[in-house]
């Protein structure tokens, strides 16, 4: 297991997979009214460039965001119309400093066709003694290690 620092200029904005298709089609101008209505209300934040995770989006900033910057992000992602509000929770900061990336976990449970999921890596992590009082600040990742191999790398937010 390796531990590093969590970078806290990151915004995640978890929704499902249908908003996040709808979302991503217009990321550019999405990207770009933003950072105007974050310069509307002279602030310094600027966001660079918006990713997704397996739960939602992460809007990545130049700068720590204050509590006006979110409010600001989650008015405009309230605003678009072609995002279903009821399956998008609010914009939060990361709750994390660090995070544990796990290596060599098989892709595939043991005698099964089942691949691992972030809510297996939960239960599993839930009962493991190393675990015991550690709160996951968001969900995990799972990233296959490259196409041809059965291995996994697990991003687990502490």
């Amino acid at each position: 297991m390796t531990t590093k620092s969590f970078s806290r200029k990151q915004i995640i904005v978890p929704m499902s997979s249908a908003n996040i298709e709808r979302f991503i089609t217009m990321l550019n101008k999405h990207i770009a009214n933003i950072n105007r209505l974050l310069k509307d209300i002279k602030s310094d934040i600027v966001a660079d460039f918006i990713w997704i995770y397996n739960r939602g989006l992460v809007i990545t900033t130049n700068k720590v965001v204050v509590i006006l910057d979110l409010n600001t992000i989650k008015k405009y992602i309230k605003n678009i119309d072609m995002v279903n509000m009821n399956e998008v929770m609010s914009p939060r900061l990361p709750q994390s400093k660090s995070y544990l990336k796990i290596l060599d976990i098989p892709y595939y449970i043991e005698n099964t066709n089942l691949t691992i999921t972030p809510d297996i890596v939960a239960t599993v992590l839930q009962t493991t003694h190393i675990f015991i009082d550690v709160v996951l600040t968001s969900y995990s990742w799972v990233i296959k290690a490259s196409p041809k191999s059965d291995m996994v790398v697990i991003w687990v937010d502490i």
